[in-house]
């Protein structure tokens, strides 16, 4: 790493900490030339897969519209901001795990209601009947006896895996 005082090519490791909850490392570094010491911080980078729309496009992942859609849902209901983000991060880590560069958006839209029926089931049927484009009543009522019966549909059957 090059020196941001002398611009000197050497600079050595004076010390290392984990920061963030262990998400970044915190060196400080010192100068071989200059001796000045400056702080660095260093973490993983990690892309998230570009989504293929229903129309072909391709789009970049975007967490606020996922964050959006998410609390959206669960719009006063009695989730925890801790189960909100926990949420978010294991959405976010499975499709990462996927190790594809391009993942069909809908992959995304079926995580976030495995996850909603997990956190919460009026938040999961709210999202459902945005998602899935419910035409009536009747729609609402067989998810909601399928979420009751433990049933699931056909393209629900597969579990993400966490």
């Amino acid at each position: 790493m090059y020196c941001p005082f002398c611009a000197a090519h050497e600079t050595k490791v004076v010390d290392s900490r984990l920061v963030a909850e262990g998400q970044q490392v915190r060196r400080r570094r010192e100068c071989s030339q200059c001796h000045e010491r400056f702080t660095t911080y260093e973490v993983a980078e990690l892309l998230m897969p570009k989504l293929i729309k229903a129309d072909g496009s391709r789009q970049p992942f975007d967490e606020d519209k996922l964050r959006a859609g998410i609390h959206r849902a669960l719009e006063k209901r009695p989730v925890s901001v801790e189960e909100f983000e926990a949420s978010i991060n294991r959405i976010k880590h499975r499709l990462r795990a996927t190790g594809e560069r391009e993942l069909p958006s809908r992959q995304v839209g079926e995580e976030v209601m495995a996850e909603l029926r997990r956190l919460d089931e009026i938040a999961y049927v709210r999202f459902a009947s945005v998602y899935r484009s419910f035409q009536d009543i009747n729609e609402f009522r067989e998810e909601i006896e399928r979420l009751s019966s433990g049933a699931l549909r056909a393209d629900d059957a597969e579990e993400p895996s966490s």
